[in-house]
């Protein structure tokens, strides 16, 4: 017998047909990939520049808001920029982004304003930048940034407070107080509710305002850092379902 001699001519990849081709997914796996950062040198122009100009995003942000308030639009806008320093070029450029903010602010608002900007939103920033390069999951950066939220919300009644010579908490829940007995008048209740449980439901007011807030925060990133190549970590799976985006 015989052997067939093999056919040794190559393959041209032209010729193949289209059921020989795999299917391959052009789109890398999102939930593993890390934000693309470019490895240049940290005191390159483009990361200075690149950073300057989000920081001053950042501040611009600010300024319009307290000028000219848009209710809650702008206010989601507040850390993004830091946390796109951070994901595009890391920590030193995200820290140097946030003290240009702070700095712009204190030239432009007076340093009062400044602090309340760079506590807790450009820290916040940072946060998130750390977090969201690390892909860590939502149900981790946003207690994280909750609570950085309350203890700003905290500092600045405590800024606010010596500033003005007054005790702006106690205020506050002497207000709501009043409010609540407004309430309970109203429904016929006889109830008079302590000072204690005032605060406590004052405190469990702002966790929740901030919770809210930080989960915006997220879905604003989400739509936007994925369209600028800078993905951050997948929502659950129920908001890609409500959103139909998978």
């Amino acid at each position: 017998m015989t052997e067939t001699p093999k056919d040794d001519r190559r393959i041209d990849p032209t010729e193949l047909d289209e059921d020989w081709i795999p299917d391959v997914d052009p789109e890398p796996d999102l939930e593993e990939q890390r934000p693309v950062r470019r490895r240049v040198d940290p005191d390159s122009p483009i990361v200075m520049v690149e950073t300057a100009f989000l920081a001053s995003a950042a501040s611009l942000v600010w300024l319009v808001n307290t000028y000219f308030p848009m209710g809650p639009f702008l206010q989601i806008f507040f850390p993004i920029p830091i946390a796109l320093i951070y994901l595009r070029w890391g920590s030193r450029a995200a820290w140097m982004g946030c003290a240009i903010a702070g700095l712009l602010l204190s030239v432009l608002m007076a340093p009062v304003r400044s602090i309340q900007y760079v506590m807790p939103y450009g820290f916040m920033g940072v946060l998130l930048g750390a977090l969201w390069y690390r892909r860590v999951k939502w149900f981790v950066s946003i207690p994280l940034g909750t609570l950085l939220g309350v203890l700003g919300a905290f500092f600045r009644v405590w800024l606010v407070s010596i500033l003005l010579g007054d005790d702006l908490w106690q205020y506050g829940t002497i207000q709501v107080t009043n409010f609540l007995d407004w309430i309970f008048s109203l429904l016929g209740l006889l109830i008079q509710p302590s000072l204690e449980l005032v605060q406590l439901f004052v405190f469990l007011s702002i966790i929740a305002v901030n919770t809210v807030y930080l989960f915006v925060v997220h879905l604003a990133a989400w739509f936007l850092f994925d369209r600028l190549d800078n993905p951050i970590p997948r929502p659950p799976q129920w908001v890609q379902v409500i959103f139909d985006n998978e």
